[in-house]
């Protein structure tokens, strides 16, 4: 791995899991094994390695949350409920420290700042993924379905932070099947692979 490489890959794991303004250019420089002057010669600033390691966590965040979703279920409507069994994986598992793009925003919460907007197009990008589920399921309104679910797994994400309990992705879950059946519904006939909405409304555990 280049040291370009290593500065990002450090600088991503450290802002994750201890927040960005905590984590000094110094510690970042001794995980990574980088001298300063190296740092320097790629990223003008801290900032700027903030914004690369974002880019970074978007993608892999992206990437590995959109392949979990589609070996779970084989069609868009099972997808859909899906979204909420990631989700639960996720919390649950011992190097969650909650979501990094809503971390970072609270650490820069102007709109403006480009740290805050890269946060936010991390967001657009995944209600996008979802919207296509939808859309893919047959809803009327594919986006309208994106957000409500969107709504649902960005909170069951924040109390599990805020708790440590990963049973309101249960909860979010249960409400998301009543959304999806309703939304479904509206758009006429689901598609045949829409049978698995029928199932109880139970979360999996």
């Amino acid at each position: 791995m280049s040291p370009r490489e290593r500065l990002i890959e450090t600088a991503a794991e450290l802002f994750y899991r201890r927040g960005c303004h905590a984590v000094g250019i110094d510690t970042i420089l001794a995980e990574a094994g980088v001298a300063k002057m190296t740092l320097y010669r790629h990223f003008r600033s801290k900032d700027e390695l903030l914004l690369a390691a974002l880019r970074r966590m978007d993608e892999r965040f992206r990437n590995d949350f959109m392949a979990a979703v589609e070996r779970r279920a084989a069609t868009p409507v099972a997808r859909l409920d899906a979204l909420f069994d990631v989700v639960r994986d996720w919390v649950r598992g011992k190097d969650f420290f909650g979501c990094p793009f809503i971390n970072v925003t609270a650490e820069f919460a102007a709109q403006d700042d480009p740290v805050h907007a890269a946060a936010a197009e991390h967001k657009r990008l995944a209600l996008a993924f979802i919207e296509r589920l939808a859309a893919e399921a047959g809803a009327a309104d594919p986006r309208g379905l994106a957000r409500a679910l969107k709504v649902l797994l960005e909170g069951c994400t924040v109390l599990a932070q805020v708790t440590g309990q990963s049973e309101f992705v249960d909860d979010a879950q249960l409400a998301g099947r009543l959304v999806l059946r309703e939304a479904l519904r509206a758009g006429g006939p689901a598609p045949a692979s829409g049978a698995e909405c029928a199932a109880p409304l139970r979360p999996t555990r």
